[in-house]
């Protein structure tokens, strides 16, 4: 069964969903219930092993961003595998009236009992991050018309 749409999403999809949307700082102690202890996580800038390192990033995220979260817009699953289309909405702590969006997709694998054996993240770090960087912002978008000149 394929499901393209989080609306039509399955129930153990829906759970992760409601989790990542609704996720908070005071939501990391319950990890454990959507990650396997034995996880593996991945995206641009890290790569870890373990619901604890898990929990780190999640952690570190909350502390650097000002009020940050996830809205899913599309659910795509088969079997014990869904991908998640998101967008990433925050703000630098320097800058909270700047609202930024990053745009992305997880890959969950699941286990047996529905928790997430494996994450990874896949989004253009330099398009949706490095660029909106006073400073480096400039730089990564003088390269990227050098590279298509």
């Amino acid at each position: 069964m394929t499901t393209e749409t989080v609306a039509g999403a399955s129930p153990q999809t829906a759970r992760l969903i409601r989790f990542f949307e609704t996720m908070t700082m005071d939501e990391l102690p319950r990890l454990g219930e959507i990650y396997a202890d034995d996880c593996r996580f991945k995206d641009p800038f890290h790569e870890v092993h373990g619901v604890e390192a898990v929990r780190r990033i999640y952690a570190h995220m909350y502390r650097a961003l000002h009020e940050p979260r996830f809205r899913v817009v599309r659910s795509f699953e088969q079997g014990r595998e869904c991908m998640l289309v998101w967008e990433f909405l925050f703000a630098f702590r320097r800058a909270p009236r700047q609202p930024q969006v990053v745009k992305g997709c997880s890959h969950l694998v699941l286990a047996g009992d529905g928790r997430i054996q494996a994450h990874r993240d896949y989004w253009d770090a330099a398009e949706e991050l490095y660029e909106k960087l006073p400073g480096l912002g400039a730089l990564m978008r003088w390269i990227k018309r050098r590279a298509r000149a």
